[in-house]
């Protein structure tokens, strides 16, 4: 049987318009913290005119974060700021973060920031069912227009309800909170105790009604102390999810992000010299090309350290500067050392040309070695860096966490257009193409040594894996180091002379 369709009644919509709707884009306003890397991991800071939760366990430097906001704020930003302190008195964190650089008496006096501290006895607090917030926000409000503040912290926010167990109570007040600084427009940072039973806060509520969260883990593995931070979650933008190394020193706390995620860094195709006539003509007579990141890998004995002498060596003579990051030998033993090859490090050194920075690996975590690396390197600028041996570090930490560090430092290097060095060493036989790190793939320039028998004596070979953007040779050359110096001398051929290439 056939039905007539109902009049009004189209398989095509009459409602929706043919022409494409036009979407516009309203970026989330931000409020920049001024701590090194958290503005690139939070895509410009922390949600302006909104609350953030900044939580961990005791020691992982809640509170620091949230006094160097208040402090870039009111140097950096025009934004005075007000801390509500409930644990520590007054002089008390003033004398704590003033041995970190910040001095909060001095912002005081110019009225940009205020600090106080708000003292709660727990047997003060009898649960009525009266029990509010109105005294706190009274005294906070009178704080924010005696300074005209843009910037809050409370620190810490459990303090406030230690002695209430009445959980709808809790509730309703920690709703209050939250909905007061974001109703006076007020960029909040409130620090919080995290939690013994797998939640973010002691509470288990703040990290939700925040409208970003950020958690600070203060780690030991193996005996080394290592720091991460983590943003949980941020409302209303893109934002970095992974755990980032951070780091606490003499200068504040600073996150360690992969700089230059969009690999934006500058290419050039001037070039510097190996410091090794033959491989330079390997090269194409020219060297590597300035900027570029090198790898020297090889066995113990076949001659790393030595090319990577020549290399900081030849770079001094043009009138460059040198960094030299040892994590093996004394810079004096390293002098000593090189003058048997026929490298004399003493003139540069008096000149100032070359400076080295020698720890031992296990002297800190892998954060500290790269904040310590990066430091250097921006208040020295120098044009070559060096590091020997990047093995060491392995005794740090595992595979993964040194890759990402090491990829993190060449990046750096990369942006500041610094020639690097990288010697590694490779244990066993014909391994001599394996990186434990796994960090090849990230050098533009790869040398490898090696250490074989020929005709009786052993002797080193040296040939390119790959040297990106130029033409270059692939033989294996005999590697000659002498008291005259470092060359490179025949084309080595027969067996078991070249090292096997690792799948």
């Amino acid at each position: 049987m056939l039905t007539r369709k109902p009049k009004g009644l189209s398989f095509r919509s009459r409602a929706m318009p043919h022409a494409k709707l036009k979407m516009s884009r309203t970026p989330l306003p931000k409020a920049p913290t001024g701590i090194d890397g958290l503005d690139e991991v939070t895509g410009g800071g922390l949600p302006k005119g909104r609350t953030t939760l900044v939580c961990g366990s005791a020691g992982c430097g809640k509170t620091l974060l949230a006094m160097e906001f208040l402090v870039h704020g009111a140097l950096e930003y025009g934004e005075p700021g007000v801390c509500m302190e409930f644990e520590e008195a007054t002089d008390k964190l003033a004398a704590n973060v003033g041995s970190l650089g910040l001095n909060l008496s001095e912002l005081v006096k110019r009225k940009k920031l205020l600090v106080d501290h708000v003292r709660i006895e727990r047997n003060e607090i009898e649960e009525t069912g009266e029990y509010n917030l109105e005294g706190l926000f009274i005294r906070l409000s009178h704080a924010v227009r005696t300074i005209k503040a843009k910037r809050v912290v409370l620190d810490s926010v459990e303090s406030l309800f230690a002695g209430l167990t009445d959980a709808a109570i809790l509730r309703a007040e920690l709703r209050r909170l939250f909905r007061w600084l974001d109703d006076h427009k007020l960029t909040a940072i409130v620090t919080g105790e995290r939690g013994n039973n797998g939640t973010l806060t002691r509470h288990g509520l703040e990290e939700y009604l925040a409208d970003c969260v950020i958690l600070l883990d203060h780690r030991v593995n193996e005996q080394i102390s290592t720091r991460r931070l983590r943003i949980v979650k941020y409302r209303g933008t893109a934002h970095g999810t992974d755990e980032y190394p951070y780091m606490i020193d003499e200068d504040g706390l600073s996150v360690l992000p992969i700089t230059s995620l969009a690999l934006a860094h500058k290419a050039t195709t001037a070039r510097v010299s190996t410091g090794v006539i033959g491989l330079d003509e390997m090269l194409g007579g020219k060297g590597f090309y300035r900027g570029s990141s090198v790898l020297v890998s090889g066995t113990a004995g076949t001659g790393k350290s030595s090319i990577a002498a020549k290399f900081a060596s030849a770079a001094c003579g043009r009138g460059e500067s040198c960094l030299y990051f040892a994590f093996e030998e004394s810079p004096n033993q390293i002098v000593r050392n090189m003058r048997s090859v026929g490298v004399d490090f003493e003139p540069w050194i008096k000149k100032g040309l070359l400076q080295f920075h020698a720890v031992r690996p296990t002297s800190t975590g892998l954060e500290g070695h790269l904040v310590s690396m990066q430091k250097l390197v921006k208040r020295l600028r120098p044009s070559v860096v060096v590091v020997d041996p990047i093995t060491s570090i392995v005794s740090v930490s595992g595979i993964y966490g040194v890759k990402s560090m090491l990829t993190r430092l060449v990046d750096f290097l990369k942006v500041q257009q610094i020639t690097s060095m990288f010697t590694n060493l490779t244990f066993g036989r014909n391994r001599e193409e394996r990186t434990e790190e796994g960090i090849s793939s990230l050098m533009d320039t790869w040398l490898v040594l090696s250490d074989a028998e020929r005709n009786g004596p052993r002797t080193r070979g040296l040939y390119v894996v790959k040297s990106r953007g130029m033409a270059h040779s692939r033989e294996l050359r005999e590697l000659v180091v002498s008291g005259k110096g470092v060359d490179l001398g025949t084309v080595m051929t027969g067996e078991g002379l070249a090292p096997t290439v690792a799948g």
